[in-house]
């Protein structure tokens, strides 16, 4: 696991609060990498290359819907909400009732105020709530379900102890994440990881097998592990470009200089991925049943 002792939590709260507008400009309703596929990188169709970034994205969210097996009606807890993207398509796909919790005051009432206009108030409901710090009464939930938030939680292994108490006996726990290498056998990848966690406020990225190690010591019972890099960081390509084409960073000059780290950070991450000096997974867990 790499570190990042510099990252204080007001530090990430602060960020998601000044830079919601750029994440939505830059990435769209969802706040999360897009997952490609060979059809959707490759399509010479301009429209498709418009539209492909919000379509990976979508299809990240399908695809962790299919593998977790999610099913109408169920109660479901989606950790680190963002602007409720995933927690509405789920609401409205399968009828799920679902609780979002987001650090940000700002991403909760963007999440509340396009529920309530997309007429889905009545099955999501956001909250302005610490991952780290949430409580819920135990066995509330048939999914937890979390997109590359736990990058942002200072003690990971507590995490998941508290998240599998909230998990109904036969409930599903599906993360994705973004992960160190397996090897940082050098110092440059230790030193890119580092930079990656500086820039995003990040306290620390895990590996795969540390990940495996939380899951299990919470009492829960690993299922799976997919590695998404190579369909994943064309993500960071198309961000890059974007901030290029585009007068953001300038305008990020005006809010704090944290904001205009984020941005040059960009080509960072993106060469973690292309070295392995980090790796992006999808985690899949359940709760025994009770004997």
């Amino acid at each position: 696991m790499i570190s990042c002792p510099t990252v204080e939590k007001e530090v990430i709260r602060s960020h998601y609060n000044l830079s919601t507008l750029f994440y939505r400009l830059l990435w769209g309703r969802h706040i999360h990498h897009g997952l490609w596929d060979e059809e959707l990188a490759n399509s010479e169709n301009l429209q498709d290359r418009y539209r492909a970034p919000a379509k990976a994205q979508q299809q990240l969210t399908e695809t962790m819907a299919e593998l977790i097996q999610i099913q109408d009606g169920q109660d479901l807890l989606d950790v680190g909400c963002g602007m409720g993207g995933s927690s509405m398509f789920l609401s409205q796909a399968f009828k799920c009732n679902v609780t979002g919790i987001t650090l940000s005051p700002v991403q909760r009432r963007w999440a509340s105020l396009e529920a309530f206009f997309r007429g889905q108030s009545s099955r999501t409901r956001f909250l302005c709530q610490d991952a780290e710090t949430a409580e819920f009464p135990a066995e509330s939930f048939d999914v937890i379900w979390s997109i590359e938030c736990t990058e942002h939680l200072f003690d990971k292994p507590a995490f998941f102890q508290k998240a599998a108490s909230w998990l109904r006996p036969g409930g599903r726990m599906i993360i994705c994440a973004w992960l160190a290498g397996d090897q940082l056998d050098t110092d440059d990848a230790k030193q890119n990881v580092y930079d990656v966690c500086e820039g995003f406020f990040c306290p620390s990225l895990g590996t795969a097998a540390d990940y495996q190690t939380w899951i299990e010591q919470s009492g829960l019972e690993f299922h799976n592990f997919h590695n998404w890099t190579n369909r994943v960081s064309q993500t960071w390509e198309i961000c890059h470009q974007r901030v290029k084409k585009t007068k953001v960073r300038w305008l990020a000059k005006l809010i704090d200089q944290n904001t205009v780290m984020f941005l040059d950070r960009f080509e960072t991450i993106l060469k973690a991925y292309e070295t392995g000096a980090m790796q992006y997974g999808c985690f899949i867990a359940s709760k025994p049943e009770m004997k």
